[in-house]
């Protein structure tokens, strides 16, 4: 039969534990710290890649490489896309890079520059953000950002984004509702990419 343990020595073993926690909780301030900068990606419904569309016939190769696409004489309603880069067990592909292209807010595409064209690299949690313009439209399409994504030694996932709510995403045949955006705020929206590492 086990022996019944007193009252005090309960009480010391407590205290002595709490004398420890300010250490202890100070040692892991650094982790805490980033565990709060760490995205937590919502796994749910996360096992599917990312469908691919067309890529279009106004794709440009070696767009420069940055994170805002708005110069200096743009007209147009700025536009912040975020989001993540996963693989579909949920966890983040740092170094993917992701190349970016759009038509203004007329409908036009830059086809000689590289006007709202750029590329950049996730982070080492996965994460993006691009500041850009909203698009115009164009006869037969919706607004729509067209994006090559391809993680580090793999493949290339070319696709297009949606804008959810968007009247003319009724008629335009390659909208699927499965690539619109989340409004996340005004003129701001967010888009997890996920992709096959096969």
């Amino acid at each position: 039969m086990a022996k019944p343990v007193s009252p005090r020595i309960e009480r010391r073993h407590f205290l002595r534990a709490a004398s420890l926690l300010p250490l202890s909780a100070a040692a892991s301030l650094p982790l805490l710290a980033a565990a709060r900068a760490a995205p937590t990606p919502e796994c749910r419904d996360r096992d599917e890649p990312t469908p691919r569309q067309t890529e279009g016939p106004f794709y440009t190769p070696r767009s420069p490489r940055r994170v805002s696409l708005v110069e200096p004489g743009m007209r147009g309603e700025k536009y912040i896309l975020g989001g993540l880069v996963l693989d579909t067990r949920c966890r983040p592909v740092a170094g993917a890079l992701l190349d970016f292209w759009q038509c203004d807010a007329a409908g036009e595409y830059d086809n000689l520059g590289y006007r709202l064209r750029g590329r950049q690299l996730s982070d080492a949690n996965g994460r993006f953000r691009l500041e850009t313009l909203l698009p115009g439209l164009y006869p037969g399409r919706t607004r729509h950002f067209h994006v090559k994504v391809q993680a580090p030694g793999r493949p290339v996932l070319t696709t297009q984004l949606y804008f959810p709510g968007e009247p003319a995403n009724r008629s335009d045949g390659l909208y699927r509702r499965e690539l619109a955006m989340r409004a996340v705020g005004a003129g701001e929206g967010r888009f997890d990419f996920v992709l096959d590492m096969g």
